[in-house]
């Protein structure tokens, strides 16, 4: 119930008030973004925290102009692989082996079916496989910024390329997906916050199959 409460509370601020988040909030939202499910566990995407002033308004200039950009006290931005490399798959089978102390051969074999796959896919396919995955880190970003009591607005709205461009983002095998502003409110200027929130019934959402 108190999850729920959360969620209920939380809507995609439009304005905030530019207060800073305490850093051990921030760290725990990053945390549950890292825990995120993602496909055969290879996490492939980054998160770029930006807190500097001058990087937020060149993004927010190519965002829309949205205020929340500027007035957040972190800019997350998801980015996602521009594709997956033989390395890339490598370093997280390589990583797994090394936590859990041994290799396993159902494991390895899996290395190598997704070795004899993801490579071979062109480039774009590859991205958009990632960006699902980024996306799903992007969830568990938002409930826990509202477990937090951090207020988030998720976004599309701005221009991809000229934000990677802005990060560098490229040349680091990266793509921009989504932005999430993390802050606090600002209500006497967002449109938003007295509204209650609409969802669709359950009954029009869920449909169980015996």
């Amino acid at each position: 119930m108190e999850l729920q409460e959360k969620l209920n509370w939380r809507y995609a601020t439009k304005a905030m008030n530019g207060d800073v988040v305490p850093e051990e909030k921030i760290e725990r939202i990053l945390e549950a973004a890292r825990l995120a499910a993602t496909s055969s566990g290879l996490q492939p995407f980054e998160i770029m925290v930006v807190k500097n002033k001058k990087l937020k308004e060149k993004i927010k200039a190519v965002g829309w102009n949205q205020s929340v950009i500027t007035e957040c006290s972190h800019l997350l931005v998801f980015a996602a692989w521009d594709t997956y490399t033989e390395d890339r798959i490598n370093y997280m089978f390589d990583l797994t082996n090394e936590i859990r102390g041994f290799k396993n051969e159902g494991w390895e074999n899996y290395r190598q079916q997704l070795l004899n796959s993801y490579p071979q896919k062109e480039a774009e396919e590859n991205f958009n496989h990632a960006a699902k995955q980024a996306y799903i880190a992007l969830g568990h970003a938002l409930i826990a910024a509202a477990f937090e009591k951090v207020d988030s607005t998720p976004m599309e709205g701005f221009d991809a390329n000229a934000v990677d461009e802005i990060l560098g983002l490229r040349q680091k095998g990266l793509r921009s997906t989504v932005l999430l502003p993390l802050g606090y409110r600002k209500p006497e200027e967002d449109w938003l916050s007295d509204l209650e929130k609409v969802r669709k019934p359950m009954d029009h959402l869920v449909t169980v199959i015996d």
